[in-house]
């Protein structure tokens, strides 16, 4: 499985519209189309973290893929008042956002 860490700033007051709006977009078929597993999202003062799991990286080549439907593209611009860039002096992209993982365990089986 890989995951996804997305970082960025968040009102608190705005969580409980940013779950609504992911869950009308999950439950259409885009996080199967984007090859998602989980979507967690948390908030701590202030910040917000997003925690998406997908059954395997391709490379990105699900969400690529995905980025060109006009769900993706609506959901984009409904966040867009509710979250800001962790930094937005250096954001371009949602990878400028994504936490870079240092350490992993996993339980055997």
């Amino acid at each position: 499985m890989h995951s996804t860490l997305i970082v960025a700033r968040m009102d608190t007051a705005s969580s409980i519209d940013v779950a609504k709006i992911f869950r009308d977009f999950d439950d259409t078929e885009m996080p199967h189309r984007m090859g998602t597993r989980r979507r967690q999202l948390f908030e701590y003062r202030g910040l917000y973290f997003h925690l998406q799991d997908f059954d395997e990286d391709q490379g990105g080549r699900q969400i690529q893929e995905a980025r060109h439907d006009h769900r993706f593209q609506q959901i984009s611009e409904d966040l867009k008042p509710l979250i800001e860039a962790y930094d937005p002096a250096t954001w371009r992209s949602p990878a400028d956002a994504m936490a870079k993982r240092f350490y992993s365990w996993e339980a055997s089986a």
